[in-house]
């Protein structure tokens, strides 16, 4: 099976894009999905985030608190890797099997920092979601209701727009309307038909 990786920096569209593809008939796995499903209570990876971190990293229903551990993990690289080995080999597992359980001709996963991480086995093109820093900070700030301090600190650790686009096997701008993202989506949909 084809499988694309969906990827863009904070704020650039990436679920409004994958919604369209999923419209089309094709199956979506969202990575950043499988990393909150693992972190659930009772979940492993919830265990060994609350030995590393604390108790505090909870809410009061003893739930992650997962804008604390982002904050958290943007200011500090070591517990940013720390959390990143700990859940990306789960978090490819959890794709691996979404792919093998897939029905649809191709395959979208969307994975947030495919760029950033090391090359990913499972992907054979990659799909950036583009837009300009401009774009992506008021989405992110309506978004996320976080402070532009906090979504600049999280770009900085982001790959760059250029970064983004070198490695990028597929491009679709999102700076137009949602009529001009989905004539992008139907113009890629016909190309993906197109290799299998």
């Amino acid at each position: 099976m084809l499988i694309i990786g969906l990827t863009g920096g904070i704020g650039s569209g990436k679920s409004t894009v994958a919604k369209l593809f999923e419209e089309k008939g094709i199956t979506v796995i969202d990575a950043d999905q499988l990393a909150r499903d693992l972190t659930l209570p009772d979940q492993p990876a919830l265990h060994k985030i609350v030995e590393k971190f604390g108790s505090d990293i909870l809410l009061p229903n003893h739930t992650l608190d997962r804008s604390k551990l982002r904050k958290l993990i943007f200011k500090d690289d070591h517990k940013r890797i720390w959390l990143e080995q700990l859940l990306h080999p789960l978090i490819r597992d959890g794709v691996a099997q979404q792919i093998k359980d897939a029905h649809s001709p191709y395959c979208i996963v969307m994975i947030p920092l495919l760029i950033e991480s090391a090359p990913n086995p499972l992907i054979n093109r990659i799909l950036v979601v583009d837009a300009n820093k401009e774009e992506q900070l008021e989405r992110a700030a309506t978004r996320d209701k976080q402070s532009g301090g906090e979504i600049y600190t999280i770009l900085s650790k982001q790959a760059t727009r250029a970064q983004r686009l070198k490695a990028a096997d597929d491009v679709i701008s999102n700076m137009g309307t949602l009529e001009d993202l989905r004539g992008q989506v139907d113009a890629l949909h016909r190309y993906y038909m197109s290799l299998i």
